[in-house]
């Protein structure tokens, strides 16, 4: 039997729901709060792009490349302070997100690792804050 694809589990609406949850958790999360900055206070175009995005990326229709012309994720971080923290913070609104929609092991495994790999892809610092990586910041404290 051959394993089924993210998509094929949860479907567009499923992926929509997911993404909800997921910018819903980042609102709501106060643990969130450095990664929630980022992004503007209205988040239905972001809603929007992540969903295109996640759906083509789980092995559905490839709306964010139809869209944009890329797959790129980097590019659009760039001008985002992104180190372990924020990366962590997100990864910690998509577990949450999961958890909210009732995903089952299967899915949470599945994806574990590769969000993993995508929150990290977008990490642009190798630490948390531009004050952490100053170099004329002798001591902090």
């Amino acid at each position: 039997m051959t394993a089924r694809s993210p998509y094929e589990i949860l479907g567009e609406d499923g992926i929509g729901e997911l993404v909800d949850a997921f910018y819903d958790a980042m609102d709501e999360m106060p643990q969130a709060a450095r990664v929630r900055a980022m992004h503007k206070e209205n988040l239905d175009e972001i809603r929007d792009k992540l969903k295109d995005y996640l759906t083509g990326w789980m092995g559905g229709p490839p709306l964010y490349h139809r869209k944009t012309g890329t797959v790129c994720l980097t590019d659009p971080h760039d001008p985002y302070w992104i180190g372990p923290r924020e990366r962590d913070q997100w990864l910690l609104c998509m577990d949450e997100a999961l958890e909210r929609i009732s995903a089952s092991d299967e899915l949470k495994n599945m994806l574990k690792e590769p969000m993993y790999r995508i929150a990290d892809t977008v990490r642009n610092r190798q630490s948390s804050s531009e004050r952490d990586e100053d170099p004329n910041i002798i001591a902090v404290g």
